[in-house]
């Protein structure tokens, strides 16, 4: 069974043991005491991560980003300002500034990352086409400040690691291409575990460093949570693949 935390912790221990270097990030989009309990996973194997959190009631949970925090992980700010203010560039400005500055009252931050809000046509990231992110203290947004020619970008968008075919902004898609083409495309978490620990496989022969991105509401014990979880995202994905054709017309 895929994405519980069992598997979570077997696809942690074959990232130590591959000797890959790898960086770990959560969007914290929803049930932010999942995000707690990868954390404290990942403390327990002396690993640190960056963790996303959005500003709305679903993800902001001051007591979990604090506890998150004071076991050493990263608190970044998971924006989503052009969604929110319906495309108004000023409007989200000055609510991205704000909803930052919610965060930095209980933590430090100077990450940033977009939250993609599929079914909103505003791609949040087009504020920095008006604004400069690092006059606010900010050095990280890792979708301008990540060198995509030697880091490999895996992510569990759509509850998969191939969530690309139905994302409609979490991908990097020229890259992408490349990376399918050298047999760096997984479906499974287990198939990307077998390339990790097999020196000969193509993810060692690359010579790639990894980002990658996980969900942390998605990974759980098997039970009604994980199950409810998997039947949502099925049907998201359904939705996102529409969104995606629609919007290539």
């Amino acid at each position: 069974m895929d994405f519980t935390i069992t598997k979570y912790r077997q696809f942690l221990n074959a990232l130590i043991q591959s000797g890959i270097t790898f960086h770990l990030r959560h969007d914290v989009d929803l049930l932010p005491k999942n995000s707690l309990r990868t954390a404290l996973l990942e403390d327990s194997l002396n690993l640190k991560a960056t963790y996303y959190f959005r500003t709305v009631p679903q993800s902001f949970d001051p007591k979990i980003i604090t506890e998150i925090a004071a076991l050493g992980h990263e608190i970044g700010y998971h924006y989503e300002s052009l969604t929110t203010c319906n495309g108004d560039i000023d409007a989200a400005y000055a609510d991205f500034c704000q909803n930052l500055q919610r965060l930095r009252d209980l933590i430090p931050v100077t990450s940033i990352c977009m939250h993609g809000s599929p079914r909103s046509p505003f791609d949040s990231r087009d504020l920095w086409k008006h604004f400069d992110y690092h006059t606010l203290g900010i050095t990280h947004e890792p979708y301008f400040d990540t060198d995509f020619n030697t880091t490999l970008y895996l992510t569990d968008t759509g509850r998969r690691w191939d969530g690309y075919n139905v994302s409609r902004r979490d991908k990097i898609p020229h890259h992408q291409d490349e990376w399918t083409r050298a047999g760096l495309s997984f479906h499974t978490t287990d198939q990307i575990i077998a390339q990790l620990l097999n020196p000969q496989s193509p993810l060692h022969q690359s010579g790639l460093k990894l980002l990658i991105t996980t969900h942390p509401q998605r990974w759980s014990p098997p039970g009604i949570s994980h199950f409810k979880e998997y039947i949502t995202q099925t049907l998201k994905n359904i939705i996102k693949k529409q969104l995606i054709l629609r919007s290539a017309k």
